[in-house]
């Protein structure tokens, strides 16, 4: 309102002034003097709600302030800033006919002042479209930059479906893969030793407990809240250990530097160990299962291998290969998946290290996985 009306106020007021004090010139058209004044004021005052039509009422009345009553030296400045809010307010097929409508505008206003100032209308044009000019060059300014924050904003929130789908998919996957085995086993037992089938069951409820607890750290991300502690690699042992409850047998090895690894790098770490397993679990038919993280300094290479069935020629890696290979790209690493040396699958992720203040480490990605 007082960006509005402030400056409509200030010219009514100088105009005014200025009406009053030639008063002698205007002689009996004063009514007709201050009228206008007004008018060319109060489109001022709707000059940012109503662009186009303040402009076009203000300059009608310029122009009829020119031709029948008697010029004032201020209220061409009032239209200056309507035009100015007509480039930067208006639509842009409003706000380009600025300059026709100015044209008409200088036309009519010289033709009232010939006889009486000797301006220029060239010049005079030049400045009017000059100002018209910033106002739209800053409203277009402004489009980009809005486009622009969309466009980020739009992309923050598709990496953040892409990461939380991808933590579900991993977490989700690899707990009822081996749920799933377990069960097959509980049943398998279920006559023949009741008491090993109620230690599989027993396994099974603490692995759902485990599961729930992680995938209510997970949803608190949708929620806006804090993620909790998410897993990482200092949980590596908790996973081998479902993972021989499920019939395979799992050896860990783990560089003690590893630990030092950044958040979000020891989190992938762990994610690409967990999926590998459930790979081995729901594809591989393994019976045993090689896990190995290390550090050489300048990245973290993980490497999981088994002794399943292996790939045969031409495989398509499957959702959750493509979620490993989309979280190393995250992290400027690379991977490799195919067949192992002991004749089942085998993966290798390069996880490079980086320094703080790089973008792992200082985007908003580094707080979240």
């Amino acid at each position: 309102m007082v960006l509005d009306v402030a400056p409509a106020a200030a010219f009514l007021a100088a105009m005014v002034a200025e009406r009053l004090g030639a008063a002698t010139r205007i002689g009996d058209r004063m009514p007709e003097a201050l009228a206008l004044s007004g008018l060319i004021a109060a489109a001022l005052a709707v000059r940012r709600t109503f662009p186009l039509a303040a402009y076009l009422v203000g300059t009608a009345a310029l122009s009829a302030e020119a031709l029948f009553v008697l010029p004032s030296p201020v209220s061409p400045y009032a239209n200056l800033l309507g035009l100015y809010s007509l480039g930067l307010r208006g639509t842009r097929a409003w706000a380009r006919l600025g300059p026709v409508i100015a044209l008409l505008g200088m036309v009519a206003y010289f033709s009232g002042v010939a006889r009486t100032y000797q301006l220029m209308p060239a010049a005079v044009l030049f400045v009017w479209l000059l100002v018209w000019a910033l106002g739209y060059g800053s409203a277009r300014k402004q489009e980009e930059q809005a486009a622009a924050r969309r466009a980020l904003r739009d992309q923050v929130v598709a990496e953040e479906r892409v990461r939380i789908a991808r933590e579900l998919h991993d977490l989700v996957g690899h707990t009822l893969n081996v749920l799933l085995v377990q069960a097959g086993a509980a049943r398998r037992l279920l006559d023949r030793d009741p008491e090993q089938t109620r230690g599989l069951l027993s396994t099974m409820e603490h692995t759902g407990r485990q599961a729930l607890e992680e995938l209510d750290r997970v949803l608190g991300l949708l929620r806006q809240e804090e993620p909790g502690t998410l897993p990482g690699l200092a949980h590596l042992a908790s996973l081998t250990e479902r993972m021989e409850l499920a019939g395979i047998r799992v050896t860990a090895r783990v560089d003690p530097d590893v630990h030092q690894a950044p958040r979000p790098l020891d989190l992938s770490a762990y994610r690409i160990v967990q999926e590998a397993l459930t790979n081995t679990v729901k594809h591989g038919r393994a019976s045993r299962a090689e896990v190995s993280v290390r550090c050489d300094g300048a990245a973290v290479h993980v490497e999981v291998q088994d002794d399943g069935v292996g790939v045969g020629g031409g495989y398509v890696p499957g959702r959750g290969l493509r979620g490993i290979a989309e979280r190393v790209r995250e992290l400027g690493g690379s991977v490799e998946h195919g067949a192992g040396e002991w004749g089942g699958f085998r993966l290798h992720a390069v996880l490079p290290i980086r320094v703080p203040g790089s973008p792992i480490l200082g985007s908003p990605a580094a707080v979240a996985p």
